[in-house]
């Protein structure tokens, strides 16, 4: 099963692909989607749709894995980031790839064992499932990787059916 697996923003668009094969893991590619920050919304929301539908023509993935909205005080930001989220939604749409949808909970679990884990405790296990030699950076990064990594436990889970 091959899942990128999506961080939203807008100035910062984190993305992994990776491949799960039985219960081992392959990562294809990843980094991020950078837009400027003088640039009007509908320009940087064109060029986060853009460059998902590259990535979805060149690996063709059988699903797109998506980090839910979660913030705390900043309403202005949230709504930024929930135009983004709409983006990538539609660029999975569009080229026929289903769209899965997870909260940080949901991922931290997936990928620690625990749904409370720090930040860094969710990159460390990510570089060591992925068997990466570094720890992915920035954070948008590695969140997009736990993102797909949650995305192929839970799709293959039997629980799941």
């Amino acid at each position: 099963m091959k899942i990128i697996g999506v961080d939203p923003g807008i100035a910062s668009v984190g993305f992994g692909v990776i491949e799960y094969i039985g219960n081992k893991f392959i990562t294809l590619e990843y980094g991020i989607i950078s837009t400027p920050a003088g640039m009007e919304l509908p320009e940087r929301l064109e060029i986060i749709y853009d460059r998902l539908c590259e990535l979805c023509i060149k690996h063709r993935p059988d699903s797109v894995a998506v980090e839910e909205l979660f913030f705390n005080t900043n309403v202005k930001t949230a709504i930024s980031v929930g135009h983004g989220r709409g983006i990538i939604l539609l660029a999975a749409r569009k080229n026929g790839i289903n769209c899965f949808e997870y909260t940080p909970l949901q991922v931290k679990q997936a990928v620690v064992g625990y749904g409370r884990a720090d930040k860094k405790q969710v990159m460390e296990m990510t570089k060591i499932i992925l068997n990466l030699e570094k720890t992915p950076k920035p954070d948008d990064v590695a969140d997009a990787l736990a993102v797909a990594i949650c995305h192929a436990h839970s799709a293959t889970s039997k629980l799941r059916y």
